[in-house]
């Protein structure tokens, strides 16, 4: 199905309480593919995540905690397929704001990778990306060994992301799940702890079990539930060192989602 998917829409919600703070997380995707040859597939995806932080009543009381946050981003990939080697390219503009969004809040992330098909079960994905998987944009390595046993399971271990993946049907698919991830905001003010606060950032481990059901020919849901693991949300300056630290600690993960795919 989705060597065959044109295009998709997605509406998650998730939430993630710590022992002071509440996360509370609102996503919603909408992704285009095509292969325009035989050698050149694009994809496009557009998001936009609302997060609202919820702090426990008399906590923080020396600082204006933010409390709504936004961002959004487009990637934009292009694939080429060569023989037994794939190379991709991604570019990802990204707008992500407090309240009111100006030219200061964009940035730009991206990836460029080279996959190599070792056999007929196994593959292997090398390469570099600007990514926020640590809180803030950042360069860093990337490396995936992709191993499918058969039509039912998928196993993929690597950094930032792996996954294994197992359907006993068409319509179920179980996965688990464990990836570095992050994000940041850009404030629209600074705060009254530390004038060099300028952005809020966010990164954990995440490990996580997810359930996905095909419940009608094109719509999907899926259910995720896990674990936040050395989860970090600080202030930070414009040279991304830390100017404050929540000390939210780890906490566990919900999540439910619907998808459309065509």
């Amino acid at each position: 199905m989705k060597a065959q998917e044109i295009f998709s829409a997605a509406i998650n919600v998730k939430t993630e309480p710590t022992a002071k703070i509440d996360f509370n997380e609102t996503n919603a995707v909408m992704a285009f593919h095509k292969k325009i040859s035989t050698a050149n597939t694009i994809t496009n995806t557009l998001s936009y995540t609302n997060l609202k932080v919820n702090y426990e009543l008399g906590s923080f009381k020396t600082l204006e905690s933010p409390d709504q946050l936004n961002g959004l981003q487009n990637k934009f990939e292009i694939t080429h397929e060569f023989s037994n080697t794939k190379l991709n390219v991604a570019v990802t503009p990204t707008l992500n704001f407090q309240q009111n969004p100006d030219a200061s809040d964009f940035s730009v992330l991206g990836s460029f990778e080279i996959g190599q098909q070792l056999n007929s079960k196994t593959s292997i994905t090398i390469g570099a990306a600007r990514t926020t998987a640590f809180g803030y944009p950042k360069f860093i390595p990337t490396l995936s060994l992709h191993y499918k046993a058969n039509n039912k399971s998928d196993l993929v271990i690597g950094f930032p992301d792996s996954k294994f993946s197992y359907s006993n049907n068409i319509r179920n698919t179980f996965s688990l799940t464990n990836s570095f991830n992050g994000s940041f905001y850009n404030l629209d003010h600074s705060h009254t702890l530390s004038e060099n606060a300028s952005k809020v950032s966010m990164s954990q481990i995440t490990s996580a079990f997810e359930y996905e059901r095909n419940v009608d020919k094109n719509w999907f849901i899926n259910l995720k539930a896990g674990y936040d693991f050395n989860k970090k949300y600080n202030l930070i300056d414009n040279d991304n060192h830390n100017v404050y630290d929540f000390n939210t600690g780890n906490g566990y993960i919900l999540g439910i989602g619907i998808k459309y795919k065509q």
